[in-house]
């Protein structure tokens, strides 16, 4: 008996054949396929990277007047793209919104170009919509989900990759500032389904749980480290022994934006802001926010409600009985 998300994953290719040929059709239930066995998303993930794709292909259908196919997806510019995201503006739809679907997209491109299958030059150039100023500008889903795959392959030394990618985890898995996770000791290492006792601003102490997937990226990391490291020293550590240094962190962070294609403020602050944006869109309290990530004042946890409003009415309007 299929699952929730193998369920659903069929219903949106078999939603999709509808808005593609063929050729494109069966290349966009293998990238659902991925998306939802590989890469391990949620079905309501998964459902929602079909609907962003799906948003695109019916524009590009009335756009251009005939049905989508795989070399028409790659023959077009950043005129179709630019003006896809017009028409959502004139729909209402939020720049938070359009930069989530933008990135669903641009993901399903990289999925055929890695693949051999098919490129498109223009959507890999093309930026992301501005968020408003004044809040948390988080990177959504999919922006978090590819930073965290393409880190490793970023570095020669196999260590510095591992270690990399346990540190932007850590970031993104527990919502730390980045002073937070760099200050950790040898010592502090977190175990699967543990918790890490993390002293934050004003010496304010709070208690994070750690993921599994968090507590292995460290765990790999350590297992791979070439230099000795004391229980009372430093957790992380650059090529020389000493402390990592964040300037290097945020330098990784500079070179996946290069490589990604990610906007100017994806910034390793960016992803306690993604921890923080992604769990209160999936029903997170807000005062449990709050304590995870240390905030002394619950106005200032309450700025993520800003962020996604688009995708918070999505839910209301799938979930409130009054609202079908």
């Amino acid at each position: 008996m299929a699952g929730p998300a193998e369920t659903l994953e069929q219903d949106s290719a078999r939603d999709l054949r509808f808005a593609a040929r063929a050729d494109l059709a069966s290349a966009i239930e293998q990238w659902l396929s991925w998306l939802a066995h590989e890469r391990r998303g949620s079905a309501h993930t998964v459902d929602g990277y079909a609907r962003d794709l799906k948003d695109l292909l019916k524009f590009l259908e009335l756009h251009r007047g005939e049905t989508p196919t795989l070399a028409g997806f790659a023959a077009a510019d950043r005129s179709d793209f630019r003006g896809w995201m017009a028409e959502r503006a004139k729909r209402g739809l939020e720049p938070a919104s359009t930069a989530r679907a933008l990135s669903a997209v641009k993901n399903f491109a990289r999925f055929l170009a890695k693949r051999g299958v098919a490129q498109n030059s223009a959507l890999a150039a093309l930026r992301n919509p501005k968020l408003p100023r004044g809040v948390p500008k988080p990177l959504n889903a999919v922006e978090a989900e590819d930073a965290l795959e393409a880190v490793a392959d970023l570095h020669e030394a196999e260590w510095i990759g591992k270690r990399d990618l346990a540190v932007l985890t850590l970031l993104y898995g527990c919502g730390l500032r980045i002073s937070e996770a760099l200050g950790l000791a040898r010592r502090d290492a977190p175990k699967p389904n543990g918790s890490l006792r993390i002293r934050g601003k004003g010496d304010k102490t709070r208690i994070v749980p750690v993921l599994p997937i968090v507590a292995e990226a460290i765990a790999d990391y350590i297992k791979a480290l070439p230099i000795p490291c004391e229980p009372e020293g430093p957790l992380f550590l650059g090529a020389k022994g000493k402390r990592l240094s964040p300037r290097l962190v945020q330098l990784t962070m500079q070179k996946l934006r290069l490589q990604l294609n990610l906007p100017e403020t994806a910034t390793p602050h960016a992803l306690r802001h993604s921890f923080a944006t992604h769990l209160l869109a999936g029903g997170g309290d807000l005062r449990a926010i709050q304590e995870l990530l240390g905030h002394s004042s619950l106005s200032t946890t309450q700025r993520y409600t800003e962020v996604d409003a688009a995708q918070l009415l999505a839910v209301y309007n799938a979930a409130h009985p009054r609202a079908r």
